[in-house]
């Protein structure tokens, strides 16, 4: 038998290769014109235009945005924000995501497997502003351990996804 990978199985509909390539070629500029991706790809516009539709009712594609450059906005800090507790209840969690997400700073927030329950990424001016945000932060709610880990140079920084043969869809371009 054929083996299919657990990427193949969380699509929300099939994808074939002129769908991953919209897909990338929108993940490069959002904002070129429908007419450009689909010379790209090889179909007319309307087509192009219903694919990407269909990508986005699905959910597919969440949204589209404008990526900003966070040194010449003045928040060009990253720090990494380790939290430990010992709450392990829902309305503590609730209360937690509810204080996070109305923090700016805050870009990511990931819940952890192993020794940190919690992972944050924030984004500040200087030190001074990431020293004001600790303090809002750990007078809002009962923390066990923050640790912070300031990044001392960004190496490489993507949102595109990993999109073609990476995302093992091979099998469903037969045809």
């Amino acid at each position: 038998g054929t083996s299919i990978s657990t990427c193949q199985i969380k699509a929300s509909f099939d994808m074939d290769k002129i769908d991953r390539q919209i897909l990338q070629y929108l993940q490069e500029n959002a904002a070129q014109p429908v007419a450009d991706i689909a010379r790209k790809v090889g179909l007319s516009v309307t087509p192009c235009w219903r694919r990407i539709q269909r990508m986005e009712e699905s959910g597919m594609i969440r949204k589209r945005v404008a990526l900003l450059d966070a040194q010449k906005l003045g928040v060009g800090m990253s720090v990494f924000v380790a939290i430990r507790t010992d709450q392990h209840n829902a309305e503590w969690l609730a209360e937690f995501t509810r204080v996070v997400a109305e923090m700016p700073e805050v870009v990511e927030f990931y819940r952890m497997s192993g020794e940190v329950d919690y992972m944050l990424r924030v984004v500040v001016c200087d030190m001074a502003a990431y020293d004001a945000f600790y303090r809002r932060l750990i007078s809002t709610v009962q923390l066990t351990d923050v640790s912070s880990s300031f990044a001392m140079e960004q190496i490489k920084f993507t949102t595109a996804l990993p999109i073609g043969a990476a995302t093992g869809n091979e099998a469903n371009d037969a045809g």
